[in-house]
């Protein structure tokens, strides 16, 4: 995501700047949730840094969630499609990253209103 794109909140966007910005933040919370079980070094650093820009664009928590389900389903898809019977249970860890993301940008916006005061 560019610098400029963050500094522009998300209900000052018109839809094609909305609709590019949440295909970003889907994009790079798909990597997230592809590398979420895994020993990846680096994964706390890009959690932190989506997390950042969601808080700085100000985008609405529902569309977090909406995305999460579309990644969720989009996944489900591709293991049904490869035949994998366990592919309901796997899913359901997935829960975890949301509760995970949403958990740092709850402490982001508990910090904002801190520092106000």
């Amino acid at each position: 995501m560019s610098q400029s794109e963050i500094m522009l909140v998300f209900e000052q966007m018109n839809p094609n700047q909305k609709k590019e910005m949440l295909q970003q933040v889907k994009s790079e919370y798909r990597q997230i949730l592809i590398k979420y079980f895994t020993n990846d070094i680096n994964l706390k650093e890009k959690i932190d840094k989506l997390i950042h820009a969601i808080f700085r664009a100000n985008i609405p928590v529902p569309q977090i969630i909406e995305i999460h389900m579309e990644l969720v389903d989009e996944f489900a898809k591709q293991l049904k499609i490869e035949g994998r019977s366990d592919y309901n249970s796997l899913l359901l860890d997935y829960r975890l990253t949301l509760i995970d993301m949403l958990a740092h940008l709850c402490e982001i916006y508990r910090r904002s209103g801190t520092s106000k005061g």
